[in-house]
């Protein structure tokens, strides 16, 4: 269910990442979302991919993981509640103990999503990495030491 993704995997990533922003992330200026969107698309076939499929070996979901870090974890909204976002989680813990990730406290789903999975909040953020004024919310698995 979950493979090693790569540059071929990118655009059906993209179309992920693209419409579960549109489903989850009403609070992005409209401005902010096309940047944002140019600078995923040009990224993801560069990144290392975990993917995961479903029954019929179409990918729903994707995650970028890289030293221990949750860069990005996004499933199609067609396919919320089916398990795939909890399929990646469980295979970034199968890859680093206590992982990592930021996720936007503007975005209502994200933060319930990884709190029920055992994330502890570690911290606040008032602005994203790229210094835009939407508030991060930094997480970790397990109680943080």
């Amino acid at each position: 269910m979950i493979r090693p993704g790569g540059p071929a995997d990118a655009p059906r990533a993209f179309a992920i990442w693209r419409a579960a922003v549109e489903a989850t992330h009403g609070f992005l200026l409209s401005a902010d979302r096309v940047e944002i969107a140019a600078a995923v698309e040009a990224m993801l076939p560069q990144v290392p991919l975990w993917i995961v499929d479903d029954d019929h070996g179409v990918p729903q979901g994707f995650m970028i993981f890289i030293d221990g870090m949750i860069e990005a974890l996004f499933v199609d909204p067609a396919v919320h509640g089916h398990g795939f976002g909890s399929a990646l989680v469980a295979h970034a813990l199968d890859l680093h103990p206590a992982p990592r990730v930021d996720a936007n406290e503007q975005a209502d789903n994200a933060l319930p999503f990884y709190e029920a999975r055992g994330f502890v909040r570690t911290g606040r953020s008032e602005r994203d990495g790229e210094g835009r004024p939407y508030p991060i919310i930094h997480l970790q698995y397990g109680k943080p030491s």
